[in-house]
């Protein structure tokens, strides 16, 4: 559980700014260099107290700087906030505030999601001091990696703790009662005789006083909110359609565009012709853009039917054209001059899997659409002295470049107005989507101009999760496992991102190994080396990103050598694990399941451990074998956060990731045929059906010693215990995704 906590006075720096009508605390400083954002351009009689508060006469608001793409972060960060404030849900409003390098991502430049190593002697932890400074001397403002609540719970809560104080001392200072004896309920300070005086009320006199530095953080023994389930403050809306996404955006004045662009992925346009979708209803303009043509018209299906009637002539794609052929190119890697990084390599291994019974198998996993509800989208507005933005997006700030080296604007020209996202998974990471709105309204300057995608488009441009391949063999003698070597081969996702976004990282991947060379067991003799593959198409993040692939093939592979090795699945991963806390995660995920006990004809039970952002994850999935196919009965997961922030919502991540997980195991992949991605819709791509949908029981531990985002962590277990139940129901060993390649779901 979290721990209550004292800021000394010299080491929390404040710069105190007094406003008209109210005042501004610098909580900032001790989590940032950077000045609060909040001071320029407030309205008049409204105060900043620090990045994440204003206040003035009539209401407070809350800024929730981190993106909410429907995990319900903006929620989270509110309630950290609101927690030591003592106010409640209801007396606030959030808001997602300015991009700025106030909001730099602490726990991405610590260690919640380290990616590239800098050098093949570099450590983790002197990989994370390199990337930790990069991303602060940045001011990196990234919604990702798990990493919102871990960045958000410390400095959110004492910006809640040094507004309240300062507010306490206010109201002594007007009504002559000593700070001691008022406290603070309800977004109001409380006195002696019962009198309240509002905080809106208050923020002119606290202009006046010294911020108070000395503060002392709510036990968990005390808290109202976290920990404790709430209904998220946007469930009404969501649940009314009234909630304001990036694509529900209305401008006055304002046109809609289609684009259509190369279909290879980075192929060139060779020409078009575009007399027929210029001669049909609503079109205004045709124009081209960055490796395509758009179509501008007065509304967006008028403008996609226009587009998609356009003749093209498209030059060929960057990267094989078939699908065999990226196959191929993986399989060519597992050579010394491809070698990314040994991540490790203890015991003799060698010498293990002579001396034991030897067990060899090699695993593959597809590209993966992300595929969200919400459609690629964004509206740009072009003017001379500045671009204005309308659109949900995961790094603010770099967005902010990304538009203006498009335009010709400085970055500090560009104002983003973020949105809430209708899903992302990673997708919402890539910038095309803007510079291609970007690239229109540039070209139609004064005029705000509304992008969006169709869904095919969507598809054919989706920058998809890495494709995969695995060799493995192990060891086992004496009725246990001996012996892990396990090869991963993959292209470095970090180099493809990046890249696109014009940023060199240098170094291995840890993409490439995630989910693989991190797990906590206690095996002698164990060596993981990752083999780069040479660019074939485009990939980027996707929900797990390396784990989601690294975590199939080592717990699949240990399944195989637990097996033979005559060995209880769940027993022998316990008997090997040797971090306490994961252990713990594992006993209870037995305990839930009741593991062990009698099934029936056609039923099994597998098992699945995958640490990842630092949260270690088990699940274990039930199904049954029937005449019309696999069906997935019943799911429990266990994992550990440190603290839970919000059960419900905990459940409810939880629950969410593993449909994903699963639909995708089952179902989803994206291959290349001309070039070209052969899926274009969701009828192609297909996911979990709702009646195929099992029941989920989740369990939240708090052992760990730091507090961990559960985004991501769900994901990477359930394909491989997936395919474990599937052989312990059927005894057909499945070790390729998606898995409908070799059976049948009911």
């Amino acid at each position: 559980m979290g721990k209550a906590g004292k800021i000394a006075r010299r080491t929390f720096l404040f710069g105190a700014v007094a406003v008209a009508g109210g005042v501004a605390f610098g909580v900032y400083k001790v989590r940032t260099p950077y000045e609060n954002p909040l001071k320029d351009g407030l309205a008049e009689g409204a105060s900043t107290f620090n990045p994440w508060v204003v206040i003035d006469g009539e209401k407070i608001t809350l800024i929730t700087p981190h993106g909410d793409k429907g995990q319900g972060v903006a929620h989270a960060q509110a309630a950290l906030i609101a927690e030591e404030l003592d106010v409640e849900f209801g007396q606030f409003q959030i808001d997602f505030g300015k991009p700025d390098k106030a909001y730099w991502n602490r726990a991405l430049a610590g260690d919640g999601a380290p990616f590239m190593a800098t050098d093949e002697s570099f450590t983790a932890e002197a990989t994370r001091s390199f990337m930790g400074g990069m991303i602060k001397l940045l001011g990196m403002q990234i919604t990702g990696g798990s990493t919102a609540m871990p960045d958000s719970y410390d400095k959110l809560r004492e910006a809640g703790a040094v507004a309240r104080e300062t507010l306490k001392l206010a109201a002594s200072n007007v009504s002559g009662v000593p700070v001691a004896q008022l406290k603070t309920a309800n977004g109001a300070v409380q006195l002696p005789d019962g009198t309240e005086l509002a905080y809106t009320a208050l923020a002119g006199e606290a202009a006046k006083v010294e911020p108070v530095t000395e503060i002392s953080l709510r036990k968990p023994s005390e808290w109202r909110l976290i920990g404790k389930p709430t209904q998220r403050l946007d469930m009404v809306a969501k649940s009314t359609g009234t909630l304001g996404y990036g694509i529900d955006v209305d401008i006055d004045g304002m046109v809609h565009a289609a684009v259509m662009c190369n279909p290879r992925q980075g192929g060139a346009l060779n020409g078009y012709d575009a007399s027929a979708a210029e001669g049909m209803r609503g079109v205004q303009k045709v124009v081209e853009v960055s490796g395509g043509v758009a179509v501008v018209a007065d509304n967006t299906w008028r403008a996609i039917q226009a587009v998609q009637a356009i003749d093209f002539d498209w030059a060929e794609a960057p990267y094989p054209a078939e699908q065999d052929a990226h196959w191929s190119a993986i399989e060519a890697s597992f050579n010394d001059d491809q070698l990314d990084k040994e991540w490790r390599n203890e015991g003799d291994v060698t010498a293990a899997l002579a001396g034991g019974k030897a067990v060899e198998a090699a695993y593959r996993v597809p590209y993966v659409a992300h595929a969200p509800l919400e459609p690629l989208n964004a509206t740009v507005l072009v003017e001379d002295d500045k671009v204005t933005v309308w659109t949900g997006h995961q790094i603010p700030r770099m967005l902010q470049d990304q538009v203006a080296k498009v335009t010709g604007h400085k970055s500090e020209q560009i104002e983003l107005v973020n949105h809430f996202m209708g899903g992302s998974f990673g997708h919402r990471l890539e910038f095309k989507h803007v510079e291609l709105a970007a690239e229109i309204a540039n070209q139609m300057r004064g005029t705000p101009v509304k992008l969006t995608y169709s869904r095919e488009e969507d598809f054919a441009h989706d920058f998809p999760r890495h494709i995969g391949m695995a060799r493995g063999s192990g060891a086992v003698k004496d009725g246990k496992v001996t012996a892990i070597d396990l090869q991963v081969a993959m292209p470095s996702v970090v180099v493809s991102q990046m890249g696109r976004a014009g940023l060199s990282v240098p170094g291995p991947d840890m993409q490439i190994a995630a989910g693989a060379w991190n797990n906590p067991y206690g095996l002698e003799n164990f060596r993981m080396r990752a083999y780069r593959v040479p660019e074939l198409a485009p990939v980027s993040s996707w929900r797990s990103v390396g784990a989601s692939a690294g975590g199939f093939f080592f717990d699949s592979l240990l399944d195989e050598l637990i097996h033979e090795a005559g060995g209880d699945p769940l027993q022998e991963r316990i008997r090997l694990m040797q971090h306490g806390v994961s252990r713990k995660v594992l006993e209870a995920v037995g305990e839930m399941s009741n593991w062990g006990s009698p099934l029936g004809p056609n039923k099994g039970r597998g098992v699945a451990f995958v640490e990842s952002f630092g949260v270690p994850t088990a699940e274990v999935i039930e199904v049954a074998k029937t005449e019309d196919g696999i069906t997935i009965d019943k799911v429990w997961v266990a994992a550990d956060v440190g603290t839970v922030i919000d059960p419900v919502n905990f459940e409810n991540l939880v629950q969410g990731g593993v449909i994903f997980a699963l639909g995708h195991a089952m179902n989803s992949e994206i291959t290349y045929s001309d070039g070209m991605a052969e899926q274009a819709n969701y009828w192609d791509a297909e996911g979990m059906r709702m009646a195929q949908c099992p029941e989920i029981m989740v369990r939240g531990l708090e052992n760990g010693d730091k507090v961990r985002g559960i985004g991501e962590p769900p994901v990477p277990p359930a394909a491989p215990a997936l395919a474990n139940a599937i052989f312990a129901a059927t005894g057909q060993r499945i070790r390729e995704l998606p898995l409908y390649h070799h059976i049948d779901f009911a």
